[in-house]
């Protein structure tokens, strides 16, 4: 944190995009979980821009449709060259042709629009996502596109729809080019067999879950492709470790739940919350640029403001790997006798 209280800007990408270390993951715009009110999302991005966030992650995905078409409201009004937007391709969104009651609910969005995604990581299909997005953000470029989740089909994302983002790059349509998942192997496959200059990795480098330092962080170093770290609270189990939270989407097992909770007593013990430490901990990675946090009202906002703001002192690091609380492959300081 800058002594005047601002968000660190560090440069992302060959197009080195200046990203704010905290992100503006905006899922929740497009209903994640449970509806989401036009007001509330405004009020939502109102209070994050006023705190200094100036990277905003998006998708079709994100209630298909929904989020980037609220996030393109907001940012009507804002200088374009004072923010910097990532969206995605990979899933095109179509009408549906029964009642809106059909489709929500669907991948976790309700309060969406009457439409449904098709999966297509074809050329055509990545050129046609892409105009779409645009079109949703009213943005006549953006920054940084993601191919999303492609891993159930890489051939053709490899093959036919990164060669079209690799052109639209050269072209200096978009600024950056990458993969988005919450999976190691195939975005490791993208950096050794493309010219990828950015990941956004969610889930797999957190305080429980370190896999992407195994083999996939090595090799960005390698190549120089930069990491954006999404899912540093695994779905809510770093967030609060209570009963019946949260880890990547369904019920934490037991195992899991007492770590986090051993994880959360260490970091009382150094007055630090576990969200704080939850926030830190992908940035101590030399590979991440920056960490993206969903949130869905201004006390969100807030409440992951401060924990980015909060010191956290490198004693409580040292405690963690003490004790055993740091997964594999950890970006800390080892302990040693």
């Amino acid at each position: 944190m800058s002594a005047d209280g601002r968000l660190p800007t560090r440069f992302l990408g060959r197009a080195r995009l200046p990203v704010t270390s905290l992100g503006f993951g905006a899922a929740s715009l497009g209903g994640l979980y449970a509806p989401l009110g036009d007001d509330e999302a405004h009020a939502t991005l109102e209070a994050a821009w006023e705190a200094g966030i100036r990277y905003f992650d998006t998708a079709p995905h994100y209630g298909v449709g929904l989020s980037e078409e609220r996030l393109g409201r907001f940012l009507a009004d804002k200088p374009r060259g004072s923010y910097v937007v990532s969206t995605k391709v990979g899933r095109l969104l179509v009408p549906h042709d029964g009642p809106a009651a059909d489709v929500q609910g669907i991948a976790g969005f309700y309060g969406t629009p009457n439409r449904v995604r098709v999966t297509d990581h074809s050329g055509e299909g990545a050129l046609r996502s892409l105009d779409e997005s645009l079109r949703r953000l009213g943005l006549d470029h953006v920054d940084i596109v993601f191919l999303h989740d492609p891993e159930d089909h890489v051939e053709q994302a490899l093959g036919e729809a990164y060669p079209v983002l690799e052109r639209l790059r050269a072209e200096g349509v978009v600024g950056s080019v990458g993969v988005g998942t919450n999976h190691t192997a195939v975005p490791a496959r993208f950096v050794r067999e493309t010219d990828v200059d950015c990941l956004l990795i969610a889930g797999r480098y957190t305080l429980l879950d370190a896999g992407a330092a195994r083999e996939l962080f090595p090799l960005c170093q390698q190549r120089g492709v930069d990491i954006v770290g999404a899912g540093v609270f695994n779905s809510g189990l770093l967030a609060a470790p209570g009963p019946g939270a949260p880890f990547d989407y369904s019920a934490a097992p037991e195992h899991l739940l007492r770590r986090a909770q051993r994880i959360a007593a260490v970091c009382t013990r150094h007055d630090v919350t576990l969200a704080a430490a939850a926030l830190a901990f992908p940035g101590r990675h030399p590979v991440v640029r920056t960490v993206l946090a969903g949130m869905r009202t201004p006390d969100e906002v807030r409440q992951n403001i401060a924990a980015v703001r909060a010191p956290v002192p490198e004693e409580l690091w040292a405690d963690l790997a003490a004790k055993g609380l740091l997964p594999e492959g950890s970006a800390v300081p080892e302990v040693t006798s």
